[in-house]
């Protein structure tokens, strides 16, 4: 069975190092060992067993188990049915997030998928996709982010069972949408449709969680990127207003005022200029 590694050194939120599949003997074992990255695996068939802060878990079909970076682990396959597994080592500044969306971390390794075929065959996927020769490490995480999205879609107790969790992970989600779009001429409307919540359940969120309306947040956010531009000698008034999302300098002029207490161009001329 294939044992991929991959180059993933230029990358940032989400790499992947290796994938495979791993048809195993009778009673076949790794560890005790320590990774520096992410390693899932996935059985395919079979039963084994996880070992991990003193804890075993036992696994079969359709289950699969997490490897953090620094843990000491070991794994073994049955003896009398021993399994085959599909796995997957990534690391990136996005995987800590991801993996705990989905009910995933140290103390809580183990995971249930909802369709096993579906899963499978994400493997299998990505298993073809280290035979392209252009495209292959974006192919990869992009079949990495869909398998991460599987295991979330898994996990629906946490979001159910866990309201803050829930509500952190919209406004979470709208923080990040805002920060992708500000430059556009984003309405908070446009930011609920989005996450496909009521206008007015998400002004909730952001006043029980941020303690402010969004539209006060996307100005902050907006005026705060302008405090940035300034700094750049090329850039008039009016381009950084257009930068940040206001069409109008004089709206512009006016939001800056009430978040900074000054008008941009004297702003500018205090702190930005030498």
């Amino acid at each position: 069975m294939p044992d991929i590694h991959i180059d993933v050194r230029d990358s940032i939120e989400l790499n992947v190092y290796h994938c495979g599949i791993q048809e195993c003997e009778s009673g076949h074992s790794y560890g005790p060992a320590v990774r520096d990255h992410y390693l899932i695996h996935f059985v395919l068939a079979g039963t084994g067993t996880f070992h991990s802060d003193g804890n075993i878990y036992p696994l079969e079909r359709g289950q699969g188990f997490l490897i953090c970076p620094g843990e000491v682990t070991f794994y073994q396959a049955d003896k009398d049915t021993p399994w085959t597994y599909a796995w997957v080592g990534f690391h990136g500044t996005q995987a800590r997030h991801l993996l705990s969306m989905g009910g995933l971390d140290q103390a809580h390794p183990i995971f249930c998928a909802q369709d096993h075929d579906t899963m499978a065959q994400i493997f299998r996927r990505m298993i073809d996709a280290t035979g392209l020769e252009r495209s292959r490490e974006i192919r990869l995480r992009g079949i990495l982010y869909e398998f991460l999205s599987e295991l979330i879609e898994s996990a629906p107790g946490i979001v159910k069972t866990n309201g803050r969790k829930r509500s952190e992970s919209y406004v979470q989600k709208a923080m990040e949408y805002i920060a992708l779009n500000y430059s556009q001429n984003l309405t908070v409307s446009q930011l609920a449709r989005h996450l496909g919540l009521d206008r007015s359940y998400l002004c909730f969120l952001f006043k029980q969680i941020v303690k402010s309306s969004p539209q006060d947040f996307i100005i902050r956010f907006r005026i705060e990127k302008s405090r940035e531009l300034m700094r750049d000698p090329r850039l008039s008034i009016s381009d950084i207003a257009r930068s940040v999302g206001y069409e109008h300098p004089l709206a512009f002029s006016k939001a800056f005022r009430r978040e900074v207490g000054m008008a941009p161009s004297h702003y500018r001329k205090a702190h930005c200029l030498p």
